[in-house]
């Protein structure tokens, strides 16, 4: 007869014939109502469905379906949108801050290069040459 709407996907709901249905609406709409139970009706003495009683909170209408999936299109692209600006600035932040550290470097360098001129002192010879490696890379 009905069967509760939240039962497993591989057990189908139990149907009643039209003509049963016709018989016992008011005690399928009550148990639709209070037991969130989804009865199928099938035309009489044929096995497919056309149509079902089912508990308000899960009927929806095609109109409804469609205005929430357009709406979930919105608010995707809404913060896609936003996704793709936080990227660009963020990649705009870490561009300038690159330029910096890399302004702040040369200036340390020549600093270094008036005090010890290249070649005068080993550990600054191997600290060019590790920074050269990491432009480089």
């Amino acid at each position: 007869m009905a069967v509760p709407a939240l039962t497993p996907r591989n057990t189908p709901p139990r149907s009643l014939p039209l003509r049963e249905a016709r018989t016992r609406l008011s005690q399928l709409v009550a148990m639709a109502e209070l037991t969130d139970t989804v009865t199928v009706v099938t035309r009489d003495g044929d096995s497919r469905p056309v149509a079902a009683i089912v508990p308000v909170g899960v009927a929806r209408t095609a109109a409804q379906a469609r205005a929430d999936a357009d709406r979930l299109a919105e608010v995707t692209a809404g913060w896609s949108r936003r996704l793709e600006a936080q990227r660009e600035q963020s990649a705009r932040r870490h561009a300038a801050e690159l330029r910096a550290v890399t302004a702040a470097l040369a200036e340390v360098w020549a600093e270094l290069d008036r005090r010890f001129p290249p070649g005068t002192d080993p550990v600054l010879a191997r600290l060019r040459a590790a920074h050269a490696d990491l432009l480089a890379g």
